[in-house]
């Protein structure tokens, strides 16, 4: 044998866990053809592709009144309890954080558009949260599932995308407002502006070059480069975590039992339920999570975990809390097994002592990441059928309104109704399932009553 090959063995041997050990009994990493070596390393990989959330989310949420500093460890809370259920429930390689667009969501629709505190928009967090945990532990959820078009689930994702990235836009001053023409271009001659793109192209381009870390990479660079500019001041790298109190337990459910507030719970829940569904089966698929007769291994307890991390995290303050797709990174580095969550999950809790450092970030520096991560959500249009304009039409309306509007519960509510009424004109009344009835007249009663 050659002398390389066997150093390289006897490195692989040592990685394993030994064979009656409490990691090889509890995540069965011989079986799945993993290490514990592997498995950290999935963990470092899909924990430093998410990471940009503990910069971006707090910014978000302090923009709805909410502490930064609580809103900063809350996040790194809310997604490391995600994770570390994932891992041990369910045993899978599958990393969680607050959602991308439902936070903005959260912020600048049902607190700044309707007017709710955040208390209030976090009781909603929670009930949607008890909803789809009910979903979940229910054939509730396959049924519902099974009920809603797939054209409207793209369209949901893409519409999502493009709110994010209206928002992101906005913070960034690249689009501002026009009393002319409702929105115009602001000047990329601003620096923030400028940063902006910068970041976002900077992202687009390392992460063409598959570059480790692409979004946290970009967002650092430019924040340093404000810094030598003059425009942000250094605040420190390491300190003791903030203190959670002004978010912990802080949610009102009560005042979410409002009836506006029926189609914010919906939105909170579908948009999490679909997103969820899609990311988990994408990471089942490349971890190699399904079998031969098409059944998924652990799906049940993965969903369960996913709908609880929810409820976990608007307990201490956070939008909702959902499975990533840049999971797929660390599944790609080897990650097979719950261990690989657990990782991430321990290196969410270690970034609770960089809050100075997330402070320092600016605003433009998250806008470009934002504006990167809605460019990706948006490709969910690509399955819809373009050839069938009663599904077609139903699908823009929804992508479309979300950010018109600037909220995620009109899109939805409006595709929701375009599709019904134009399969039932047009005899399609197989296409409507009883659940699209119930909805419809839902979100109808919505439009008229309120």
């Amino acid at each position: 044998m050659h002398p390389q090959t066997s150093t390289t063995a006897a490195a692989a041997d040592a990685a394993q866990a030994p064979p009656d050990s409490w990691l090889e009994r509890r995540f069965r990493l011989a079986a799945h053809g993993t290490n514990v070596r592997t498995e950290v390393f999935a963990g470092l990989t899909t924990f430093i592709t998410m990471a940009y959330i503990i910069f971006v989310n707090p910014t978000i949420m302090a923009a709805a009144g909410m502490d930064q500093g609580a809103a900063f460890v809350a996040t790194c809370i809310g997604a490391a309890l995600g994770c570390l259920l994932m891992g041990f429930y369910a045993n899978w390689p599958v990393g969680l954080a607050p959602g991308m667009g439902l936070n903005a969501f959260f912020t600048y629709t049902v607190v700044g558009e309707m007017g709710y505190s955040w208390e209030v928009a976090l009781g909603a967090v929670f009930l949607s949260g008890v909803l789809f945990m009910v979903m979940s532990f229910t054939r509730l959820r396959q049924w519902l599932l099974d009920s809603i078009p797939h054209s409207l689930r793209f369209a949901m994702g893409a519409g999502v995308g493009l709110f994010l990235g209206l928002i992101g836009l906005k913070i960034a001053g690249i689009v501002v407002p026009s009393e002319a023409t409702l929105v115009t271009m602001g000047s990329m001659l601003e620096l923030p502006a400028a940063l902006a793109g910068l970041c976002f192209l900077m992202i687009g381009v390392l992460s063409h070059y598959r570059v480790f870390g692409a979004i946290l990479i970009s967002i650092l660079a430019v924040t340093f480069i404000g810094w030598a500019a003059g425009i942000v001041e250094y605040g420190g790298l390491v300190s003791m975590p903030p203190s959670l109190a002004p978010t912990l337990l802080a949610m009102d459910v009560a005042g979410a039992f409002d009836v506006a507030m029926i189609s914010v719970i919906l939105a909170f829940l579908f948009v999490n339920m679909f997103d969820t569904a899609g990311t988990l089966m994408g990471v089942a698929h490349r971890a190699g999570l399904s079998k031969a007769d098409g059944r998924i291994e652990n799906l049940p307890q993965a969903l369960k975990a996913d709908s609880s991390a929810s409820v976990i995290g608007a307990c201490v303050g956070c939008p909702p809390v959902t499975s990533y797709v840049e999971s797929c990174s660390g599944v790609e580095a080897g990650g097979r097994t719950g261990l690989t969550a657990i990782t991430v999950g321990v290196l969410f809790l270690g970034a609770m002592f960089f809050a100075p450092l997330a402070g320092m970030i600016p605003g433009y520096a998250t806008a470009g990441a934002l504006i990167y991560v809605a460019m990706l959500m948006t490709t969910g249009l690509a399955h819809i059928d373009w050839e069938d304009y009663t599904d077609t039409i139903p699908a823009i309306v929804t992508a479309v309104m979300m950010p018109l509007t600037f909220s995620i519960a009109n899109g939805i509510a409006l595709g929701f109704v375009a599709y019904v009424v134009l399969k039932f004109c047009t005899g399609q009344l197989r296409a409507i399932s009883p659940a699209l009835y119930a909805l419809f007249v839902l979100f109808l009663a919505k439009f008229v009553f309120l």
